[in-house]
């Protein structure tokens, strides 16, 4: 005579075929074996009903699930765990796609009752009487699960096993779930609120900027002192050195440098004074001589121009900042000025600078190379200063546009920075939990999650 039954470790719908000649009541052990004397499951005799009995001479073996869970009823021991309820799967919200949510409620003898839950497995199949796998691992208490190895192409049913020891219990499969993607994610609706805000003060200010209106923006001593760097250099006879940094034409630095150069090579052209710009970018090359030839037609001094005023050196970075050490040495410049992205070259140029007696004017967003800057020049453009920089000299539009709201989303921002900090404070002297609600309603508008 045979029966089947369900034990931990040898997977969902395999069986122990056992014979039942004899059973032994006084041999113990942790674990179903057999002896001489018959079969004892951890220590405990199997004494069977006499309807089990019944079932077994007719040769009654499970075949089905139900037919399973039925037959797992009858050999459960006062050790086996309540099984979790109401499992509930879904396709997760808010992503890219590949993730099902799986939810249960937790087992009955899981903190109450027997107590003696030890955690959860995870068990997925693609059919609902299909074969279920393991695919993960819970803690006692935890009631979800996020599974992130599915294919959006297929559908997925879930069980839930709650473990005690070498004893368990499955759960019912859940309701088929398949996972896709969103195309919006709900989640980062304050990014979109952000964005909205600082859009529409950009365009508010660029089409005041298009008409005409005069934006305030403050002055940079930086700038200032251009036109007396000029002069200085046009009454010595000397040359103006420009260094647009060394970085490509993909840096916004060295475009901002470059809108920078725009400017003073027009005010160099009405002087008449020797410019001179090297470059390490190719790019940089072809962009700049446009720029300073446009300067150059604008000043009204066309014939001055010449595309020996910008030259390429090298891409190499040292080997560039040796060539301008040599120039610096040589020609001796009344003012240099290094506008753009540099890196440890920086410190280099500004000492070679200071020794031959320039005016130097550094400007860099880099914010390792800014103390050398400033130490070794006699004024620097600090990090957003560049950027303000090229739209205070270039006047342009949008330029201007995008400065002002930029500026007018920090103040929003410095705003809502300082309710926050009250909004904060109040909560922790007063636990009110309106007031909470408003802290952290405050806390997820700027929770910036990529």
């Amino acid at each position: 005579m045979v029966i089947c039954v369900h034990k931990r470790g040898f997977g969902l719908t395999k069986y122990l075929a056992l014979s039942t000649t004899r059973i032994s009541s006084s041999e113990r052990g942790d674990r179903m074996s057999h002896t001489t004397s018959g079969w004892r499951l951890n220590g405990k005799t199997l004494i069977f009903p006499i309807f089990l009995l019944l079932f077994l001479s007719l040769g009654f073996c499970p075949t089905s699930m139900a037919e399973e869970q039925t037959f797992a009823k009858l050999l459960m021991t006062e050790e086996t765990p309540s099984p979790p309820s109401q499992i509930k799967a879904h396709d997760t919200p808010n992503d890219a796609g590949g993730s099902i949510t799986v939810g249960w409620q937790l087992s009955s003898d899981d903190g109450g009752g027997k107590n003696n839950v030890t955690g959860y497995d995870i068990l997925r199949a693609t059919a609902v009487d299909g074969e279920y796998q393991v695919i993960s691992s819970v803690h006692k208490g935890v009631g979800e699960y996020v599974d992130t190895s599915t294919d959006d192409k297929l559908t997925y049913f879930y069980k839930v096993r709650a473990l005690a020891g070498d004893y368990y219990s499955d759960s019912a499969p859940s309701s088929p779930a398949h996972s896709r993607q969103q195309w919006y994610n709900a989640e980062k609706s304050n990014l979109l609120v952000i964005a909205a805000i600082l859009s529409f003060f950009i365009i508010l200010y660029i089409g005041r900027a298009k008409k005409g209106k005069k934006l305030f923006i403050r002055r940079i001593a930086g700038l200032e002192a251009v036109d007396e760097a000029v002069g200085r250099a046009t009454e010595m006879g000397k040359s103006v050195l420009y260094v647009p940094g060394i970085q490509d034409l993909d840096d916004v630095q060295t475009i901002a440098g470059i809108t920078i150069l725009g400017s003073l090579a027009k005010t160099i052209a009405k002087y008449d004074t020797k410019l001179d710009v090297p470059v390490s970018r190719s790019l940089v090359l072809t962009a700049a001589r446009e720029t300073v030839k446009q300067s150059y037609l604008s000043a009204g001094r066309p014939d001055a121009y010449s595309d020996d005023i910008v030259h390429y050196i090298t891409d190499e970075q040292f080997g560039y900042v040796a060539a301008l050490d040599g120039i610096m040495v040589r020609d001796r410049p009344a003012a240099c000025f290094y506008l753009g992205s540099f890196f440890a070259e920086s410190l280099i140029l500004a000492e070679t600078g200071n020794s031959i007696g320039a005016i130097q004017v550094a400007g860099t967003a880099q914010p390792a190379q800014l103390p050398f800057f400033v130490a070794a020049c006699d004024y620097t453009l600090i990090g957003e200063e560049l950027f303000a920089a090229s739209a205070y000299l270039s006047k342009e539009p949008r330029a201007l546009g995008s400065l002002k709201g930029a500026d007018a989303g920090k103040i929003i921002a410095l705003t809502f920075i300082g309710l926050g900090t009250v909004l904060e404070t109040l909560r922790v002297l007063t636990g009110s939990s309106l007031i909470a609600k408003a802290s952290d309603f405050i806390i997820r508008l700027f929770s910036l999650r990529f």
